[in-house]
């Protein structure tokens, strides 16, 4: 999963991108309002956890030009403003989810994958495609009620083809989706990804589309 963290606070910053990044999430970060919106406008992300004051463009700000441009990624508030009017203004102005500071880490990972769930699934725990059996909550995978052993990348790789379910995804797409933006990787590592998958998944599931790239009809 792809984060942004919008947040000017250098010691939340570096907590939260240590701890995401043990936790195996690929975390890109911004610390001003302008930069922050610019990233979220032209890259991809699953989640952005974003601070309601910061130097330039606020929060909200932010939030009312990403929906304006239809740019739908969920975002989590993360703010020490926690009055109630503040929680519904930060919602009613498009945030999908609000945290108050201080907060605690580990439920603010429960709620970046509850979002990122609904996201996926529209609220539901498990994804059903053909003999396919997918519990989130668990990251299980089943075929045939037999649980099949998926790497961490090829796991993240069917999320996100499901994500994009009926969409051609590109490599540049899974790329920095699943790898991100600053991390080489060798050229064949994303075949070879998808191989494995499809071998383990069955064949017919993920279609591929000579120079375009992989898709999952639903």
């Amino acid at each position: 999963m792809k984060l942004l963290i919008i947040e000017d606070d250098a010691q939340i910053l570096a907590f939260l991108k240590r701890g995401l990044l043990e936790d195996g999430y690929l975390v890109e970060s911004a610390t001003e309002g302008e930069e922050g919106l610019y990233m979220a406008m032209h890259h991809a992300y699953d989640i952005i956890v974003l601070d309601w004051m910061l130097p330039g463009k606020d929060g909200l700000e932010i939030i009312a030009s990403l929906r304006a441009q239809y740019i739908k990624t969920p975002i989590i508030m993360l703010t020490a403003k926690d009055g109630i009017k503040d929680r519904v203004n930060g919602l009613r102005c498009g945030a999908d989810d609000y945290v108050p500071k201080p907060f605690s880490y580990e439920e603010l990972v429960a709620r970046i994958e509850a979002l990122h769930r609904r996201d996926v699934t529209q609220g539901s725990n498990t994804i059903e495609i053909g003999d396919l059996l997918i519990n989130l909550n668990a990251k299980i995978v089943k075929k045939a009620d037999e649980t099949l052993e998926l790497t961490a990348k090829e796991y993240e790789l069917l999320l996100f083809l499901i994500k994009h379910k009926n969409a051609i995804v590109s490599n540049t797409m899974i790329e920095s989706g699943l790898w991100g933006d600053e991390e080489y990787i060798n050229s064949n590592v994303i075949q070879v990804t998808v191989y494995h998958l499809r071998k383990k998944i069955g064949k017919d599931l993920i279609k591929s589309y000579r120079g375009l790239g992989y898709k999952i009809e639903i």
